[in-house]
């Protein structure tokens, strides 16, 4: 029995956003480590370029989902589990516009223009505003831990289903249909 799986498009843009939400996540981490130099501003840039990408890229993601929908859950997941899946995936797309944006708007009070792969400008929406700055770097930092938080619940449930229910929920994001089916069915 074959598993109903996401599109091909969904996929790829699933592993895309899960490698730059890793990357620019790490890079967030590390720039605030890292003293006031030349490589500290290139890995800003860089965070910053992963995070106006994510947040493009989301709502592609969220027109692809729109026009093809996605595959149903395993038949013997329960009613808690169904709202909970959905509610963690909703959060999470909101986490994709939240988090950018916070960034964004502290760079620009911080006084701080964001120029993508330092060619395009990006508007300047707000003035400089060190106390805005201050208060928007905070509501970033924790969005981004709590959107962190939300990736690792989403990673963990993923996981087990695929070791411990053996129901196959992961293989509808694998780039290749699955060889084998889930559990008791051969």
């Amino acid at each position: 029995m074959s598993i109903p799986r996401y599109t091909p498009a969904l996929v790829r843009l699933h592993w895309l956003m899960a490698a730059l939400v890793f990357a620019t996540f790490a890079q967030g981490v590390l720039v605030s480590q890292l003293p006031v130099s030349p490589a500290m501003f290139r890995l800003v840039s860089w965070h910053k370029w992963g995070g106006v990408l994510l947040f493009g890229l989301v709502f592609l993601r969220i027109l692809v989902r729109l026009r093809h929908g996605a595959p149903p859950l395993p038949a013997g997941t329960g009613r808690g589990a169904r709202l909970a899946a959905h509610a963690v995936h909703l959060v999470l797309y909101l986490c994709f516009l939240a988090v950018p944006l916070a960034g964004y708007f502290a760079s620009l009070a911080k006084g701080f223009p964001v120029v993508l792969f330092g060619v395009f400008p990006l508007p300047v929406l707000i003035g400089a505003d060190p106390a805005l700055a201050e208060r928007l770097a905070a509501v970033h930092a924790v969005l981004a831990y709590a959107f962190g938080a939300l990736v690792l619940l989403h990673v963990a449930a993923a996981c087990k289903h695929q070791w411990l229910d053996r129901d196959g929920l992961i293989s509808r994001m694998a780039f290749a249909p699955a060889p084998s089916s889930p559990k008791g069915q051969s």
